[in-house]
C-alpha cells in the first residue's frame, strides 16, 4: 500500500485539537505539528449498538447483508461497530451470532469495510416493564441461559438489567469470561444499578430510555448514570432520544471521559421516506420520523441516525468541543472493548481515518489507510 499524507486539524492525538501532517499506510506510520490545512482530522468512529441501517436489520440479515452493513458504516464515518442482537428465544441470538461471526471473517478479510468487532447482546435479561420495542422474551440469567450466552465466541458486551435474580453474579461470571457488561432496560434503584457497577458493569445502555427515570427522591438506575463511576453513560445523541438540555447535562455531570455515544441504529423496510422501520419482534408497526423511528403511540423504536450525526448533536446543540465529541464517539469505545490499535491517532494504530470539513460534513473516509469515499 503506498503511504499517504492529510495535513489539517487533527483531534484525537492530543488534548487539544493541532495544526499537523498524518502520514500513514494502512498503519498511521508519523504525526507531526505542521501548518496548513483547514479540515479536521479525526479517528474512525466505532459504534457499539447498531441494530440495523439502511434496509440492513441485524435480527434477520443474512451474511451478505451484515457485509453490505459494514461497507455503509464505513461509508458513513463508522470504521467499526459491534452488530447488536435484540431479546429474543435463545435459538435465535445463536442463529444471529452465527451470522455475524461468519460476516466477520469476510469483512476481515476484504477490503473498505468497517471492521466487526464482535456482538452486543441487549437481552434477553431485562427487565419486563422496561422493554421498550423488545418482544416480551426475557429471561433471569440462570445457569442454562448463561450457558448458553456465554457460547457466544464473539459476544463483547451484554445489555442486562441488575436487579434481576441472579444478574450480580451473571456480572462477575460474564467479566471474568471478558464480556462487557452494560446496564439497561432496567427499573433498578440507585442503590442496585450502583451494586452492578461493583459487581463490574462497565457502561449504561442508551442513558435515560427504557430506564427507571430520575426522581429526587429515588435517583434511579439514570440517577446511577450521570454519577462518576467506572461505568461509562452511554447516549443516544440523535436530538430525539435525549433532550439537548438532558444530553449538556450529562456532559456537565460525567465529563467526556465518562461518556460513550451510540447511535441506536435501526434499519428501514425501503429508502422511501414514509418507510416503515424493519424493528424486528414488537417493533414492526414503527414508522420512520425524522432521524428516529417510532410506533403509532409516539414510543421511540431506534433512531435513524449514524454516529457521525450524534458527534454533530453533541457540538452543535449539547455545547461539546470536537474534542470532547471525538473521545465520545471513537477513543472511549475502545477503550471500553480493551483496543489499543484504534480510537486514536497515534503512530502504530491503524489508519482508520475521517476528514471533515470545519461544517463537520464528511469528506473522506480512510479503512486501514484506504480511501473508500468521498462525500459532499
Amino acid at each position: 500500500m503506498r503511504h499517504r499524507a492529510l495535513k489539517g486539524i487533527i483531534v484525537g492525538a492530543r488534548r487539544k485539537a493541532f495544526s499537523g501532517r498524518v502520514t500513514f499506510s494502512s498503519v498511521i506510520e508519523s504525526v507531526e505539528a505542521a501548518p496548513g490545512g483547514a479540515d479536521y482530522i479525526i479517528p474512525g468512529l466505532i459504534d457499539l449498538q447498531v441494530n440495523g441501517a439502511e434496509t440492513f436489520d441485524v435480527m434477520e440479515a443474512r451474511v451478505e447483508d451484515l457485509v453490505s452493513l459494514a461497507r455503509v458504516m464505513a461509508q458513513k464515518g463508522t470504521t467499526s461497530f459491534l452488530p447488536t442482537a435484540i431479546t429474543a428465544p435463545l435459538d435465535d441470538l445463536v442463529r444471529v451470532h452465527e451470522a455475524v461471526a461468519t460476516a466477520a471473517q469476510e469483512v476481515e478479510q476484504a477490503s473498505g469495510y468497517a471492521t466487526i468487532l464482535g456482538m452486543h447482546l441487549e437481552g434477553p435479561f431485562i427487565a419486563q416493564s422496561r422493554l421498550g420495542v423488545h418482544p416480551p422474551h426475557t429471561l433471569t440469567p440462570s445457569k442454562e441461559a448463561l450457558e448458553t450466552v456465554l457460547g457466544l465466541s464473539l459476544l463483547r458486551v451484554l445489555t442486562l438489567a441488575p436487579e434481576l435474580e441472579g444478574a450480580l453474579d451473571a456480572i462477575g461470571l460474564l467479566v471474568e469470561r471478558s464480556v462487557v457488561v452494560s446496564m439497561g432496560h432496567s427499573d433498578a434503584t440507585l442503590d442496585q444499578a450502583m451494586a452492578g457497577v461493583e459487581a463490574g458493569a462497565r457502561m449504561f445502555t442508551h442513558l435515560f430510555n427504557a430506564m427507571r427515570p430520575i426522581h429526587h427522591r429515588e435517583p434511579g438506575i439514570a440517577g446511577a448514570g450521570l454519577l462518576a463511576s467506572e461505568a461509562y453513560a452511554a447516549l443516544i445523541a440523535d436530538g430525539v432520544h435525549v433532550h439537548p438540555a438532558m444530553l449538556r447535562l450529562a456532559l456537565h455531570a460525567r465529563g467526556s471521559d465518562g461518556i460513550i455515544l451510540t447511535s441506536d441504529s435501526v434499519a428501514l423496510k425501503s429508502f422511501d421516506p414514509k418507510a416503515r422501520a424493519n424493528c424486528w419482534g414488537a417493533g414492526r408497526d414503527a414508522v420512520a420520523e425524522g432521524c428516529a423511528a417510532r410506533r403509532p403511540t409516539g414510543q421511540l423504536a431506534g433512531s435513524l441516525s449514524f454516529l457521525i450525526d450524534c458527534v454533530r448533536v453533541m457540538i452543535e446543540t449539547a455545547g461539546a468541543t470536537i474534542e470532547q465529541a471525538v473521545s465520545m464517539a471513537s477513543t472511549n469505545p475502545a477503550r471500553l472493548l480493551g483496543l489499543k490499535d484504534r480510537g486514536v491517532i497515534k503512530k502504530g494504530a491503524r489508519a482508520d481515518l475521517l476528514v471533515l470539513d470545519r461544517h463537520l460534513k464528511l469528506k473522506a473516509v480512510f479503512v486501514a489507510g484506504q480511501e473508500l469515499t468521498h462525500q459532499s
